[in-house]
């Protein structure tokens, strides 16, 4: 999703929770992965997979110059002889150490195996993050979590677009002058979705 498409998106929910929600919960992801330089792992349930979010992640460190939110992507059906960006499984989970952050992305109930590693990583020194449909067992595990209610106007998919932008949006400046062109076009996203002046 482009930057003027996230600059309407947040006019059109403006006066709710979200834009200010999503925000906090991009600067969490931030503030948890800048100052180790990464480590951050992306991990669904095992009918759900992220990767709509782990492209935009992509994008958004490659764009604010912060490499760190390349997020790591965990798959539960991760085979031997996928391509190496696509073969990492839930093992990668148990392995996680102090320093490293464990995004759960879940529309639906992870379900206890997923869980229990989410839980062992916490236990090692993880920071745990959730995006999720309000599970409380795994809320209870998160460090910090957004609960994204069914509603016909909101999807987790919308949401997940809205904390990607945020991420990049609030990094620290690129040494190399990128942010600032990023900040320029953000600008120009506003003023081209922004209403006319009124006429008297």
């Amino acid at each position: 999703m482009d930057a003027v498409r996230v600059a309407l998106l947040r006019e059109v929910l403006a006066g709710t929770e979200w834009p200010g929600a999503t925000r906090r919960f991009a600067g969490t992801l931030r503030s948890s992965v800048l100052p180790h330089g990464g480590g951050l792992l992306l991990v669904g349930t095992a009918e759900y997979e992220p990767w709509h979010l782990a492209a935009h992640l992509v994008d958004e460190a490659a764009w604010s110059g912060t490499p760190e939110l390349t997020p790591t992507l965990v798959r539960h059906g991760a085979r031997p002889g996928d391509p190496a960006h696509l073969a990492v499984g839930l093992g990668r989970i148990e392995a996680a150490r102090r320093g490293e952050t464990l995004l759960v992305v879940a529309p639906d109930a992870p379900g206890a195996p997923l869980l229990e590693r989410v839980h062992d990583a916490r236990r090692a020194g993880a920071t745990v993050l959730a995006l999720d449909c309000g599970d409380r067992d795994l809320h209870a595990m998160a460090h910090e979590a957004l609960a994204v209610p069914s509603e016909p106007d909101l999807d987790l998919d919308t949401v997940q677009h809205l904390v990607s932008a945020a991420a990049g949006e609030n990094s620290l400046p690129s040494p190399r002058g990128r942010r600032q062109l990023r900040d320029r076009l953000s600008r120009l996203a506003d003023q081209l979705t922004s209403p006319p002046p009124a006429r008297w």
